[in-house]
């Protein structure tokens, strides 16, 4: 199922001003390793951090710069390497 793949792009001020990714709630975590489900899309911008998602099907990792989307129905291991304050937005 490969339209279950993380995307990740370094967006421009400008994007993330279009986006309106600074109102978005703000979700922190300390370094940990725990499994997750996504039950719907999530895109985030990460404002700190590093992190390494394994999926079934790939391994990536992302952190401070990052605007990252997860699709709807992936299911993956996080491992927060450096603690991760990030911006977040749930649906389409």
């Amino acid at each position: 199922m490969s339209n279950l793949k993380i995307s990740i792009e370094k967006p421009t001020q400008e994007n993330l001003k279009n986006l309106k990714v600074f109102s978005w709630p703000v979700w922190t975590a300390d370094a940990s390793s725990f499994d997750w489900q996504y039950d719907q899309k999530e895109v985030c911008y990460f404002l700190e951090g590093e992190v390494t998602v394994k999926t079934p099907y790939e391994t990536v990792s992302f952190g401070k710069g990052d605007l990252v989307t997860f699709p709807k129905g992936l299911s993956c291991t996080w491992q927060v390497r450096k603690d991760v304050r990030k911006h977040y937005k749930f649906g389409e």
